[in-house]
């Protein structure tokens, strides 16, 4: 994880099958305030496309995105 990103609310979605991961961070990111982030981590690989297309069209903004073996991390910054 990169240093200068402050993680606010950890989301552990592992094992979830897809749309899942994207369903709990819809309503997870609803639990933080505008400006801080939460880290999800999924072991979904259709989470590499289904968050990008989450954040486009939800207003929020993907950080960054990690991958450790089968785990994927987003760091997704509420921004609406």
């Amino acid at each position: 994880m990169s240093a200068d990103i402050k993680v606010d609310k950890v989301m552990d979605l592992k094992g979830m099958p897809c749309p899942m991961p994207v369903v709990k961070v819809s309503k997870g990111i609803k639990e933080v305030a505008i400006g801080q982030v939460i880290e999800a981590q999924t072991t979904d690989p259709g989470s590499l496309a289904d968050f990008p297309a989450w954040a486009r069209t939800s207003g929020n903004e993907i950080l960054q995105t990690d991958q450790e073996g089968t785990v994927i991390k987003f760091y997704i910054k509420r921004k609406v």
